[in-house]
């Protein structure tokens, strides 16, 4: 049963997702499925330091961008280290360390993807073998690099057609064609945006977004951004949020109510019209999603009313049932996924689906680090 911890650190920027999770493989079983078992999980939230030095990486010159790589590496397996302490872990029991890193640049259309966290450094600091750099070989082959997560979808959670993550970015995933892609910035602008107007994280339960009315005119910019219109495959950079989503929301006048109850309504736009987006170019009619389950995670799970507000709109308009998991699940899956991910890497089994990034060929991606 091998065990591996799995590391994620998201574009919403609300900390270092770190989970211990023990694999099972099922045997005999008609499809290859796998059990999972979440030993411990927890979130580190980044120090006001960290959170300024990984989002302004972009602005770095290329020797200060190395220097954050190597240093932001050691840092991980610090914090690897701590965490196996803290919940008294075994280290001779850990298989492996995967980390996806923090994503300062995403440019798929230029072969590019660049998340810092040097793997050398977390090998160095945990003594544990290490993968990371997970996208690289997907973008080489010409897909997106992302999103990663299908592969995990598939065999650790294939009770469900359609997944739905709303992090800093929002994802959908329809396992039934094998296709997922990136949404709309989600938490990232709704986290920016209670920052900077009412100097707290987040919205806590969307309590400042339900008072808020619908700014019609900045609802119609958003939505008629050209992103929306490309088809999938597709995915996003932190770019496109803060570049050019906050610059929009910004000029608007509104109090912060109004503005968050906007971009909350965009989000739920976005993801219906993705849905039809699928239904259309799969050819299918809305009854392909009547009785359907939809599992959501990721931080916008926890947003009570934008969890109420979509609900009700899948319902009526798609038939679509989404579930809530326990809280976990809904935290740490994909850190959990990436776990997953490392674990094929080792197997040398493909661990990146090209029906999802449109890559030329699944590939084994992720750089190997070993003492």
């Amino acid at each position: 049963m091998p065990r591996v911890i799995g590391l994620m650190s998201g574009s919403s920027l609300d900390g270092l997702d770190i989970a211990c999770v023990d694999f099972s493989l099922i045997e005999n079983h008609p499809s290859e499925t796998w059990t999972f078992q979440i030993v411990h999980a927890e979130t580190i939230p980044y120090s006001s330091d960290w959170m300024n030095r990984l989002s302004t990486a972009t602005e770095l010159d290329a020797r200060s961008y190395l220097l954050l790589h190597t240093s932001y590496g050691h840092y991980l397996g610090e914090c690897v280290n701590d965490f196996l302490a803290k919940y008294k872990l075994d280290v001779e029991k850990i298989d492996l360390v995967v980390s996806h890193g923090h994503t300062v640049f995403h440019e798929p259309w230029n072969r590019m993807t660049g998340q810092i966290g040097d793997g050398a450094a977390i090998s160095a600091q945990t003594r544990l073998v290490v993968v990371n750099d997970l996208r690289a070989m997907d973008v080489a082959y010409g897909g997106q690099g992302a999103p990663i997560v299908p592969i995990g979808e598939k065999y650790l959670f294939n009770e469900y057609r359609l997944l739905l993550n709303i992090g800093g970015i929002a994802n959908l995933t329809d396992q039934n064609y094998q296709i997922a892609f990136d949404i709309c910035p989600a938490n990232r602008i709704l986290n920016k945006l209670t920052q900077q107007y009412l100097q707290k994280e987040y919205d806590e339960d969307g309590q400042y977004a339900s008072t808020g009315k619908i700014n019609q005119i900045l609802l119609d910019k958003l939505n008629q951004l050209d992103y929306y219109k490309t088809l999938y495959p597709k995915s996003l950079s932190n770019s496109f949020g803060l570049d050019i989503i906050y610059p929009l929301i910004e000029l608007e006048k509104d109090n912060i109510n109004d503005l968050l109850h906007t971009y909350v309504e965009h989000i739920i736009q976005q993801i219906c019209n993705s849905i039809e987006m699928m239904i259309e170019k799969e050819k299918q009619d809305k009854s392909t999603y009547m009785n359907c389950k939809m599992l959501i995670t990721g931080g916008g799970a926890h947003n009570k009313y934008l969890f109420q507000c979509l609900q009700n709109r899948l319902r009526d308009k798609f038939g679509i049932e989404m579930i809530y998991p326990e809280k976990n699940i809904i935290d740490f899956k994909e850190a959990l996924i990436m776990a997953f991910i490392g674990l094929l890497r080792i197997q040398k089994r493909p661990n990146v689906l090209a029906s999802v990034t449109g890559a030329k060929m699944n590939s084994i991606g992720g750089a190997l680090w070993s003492n």
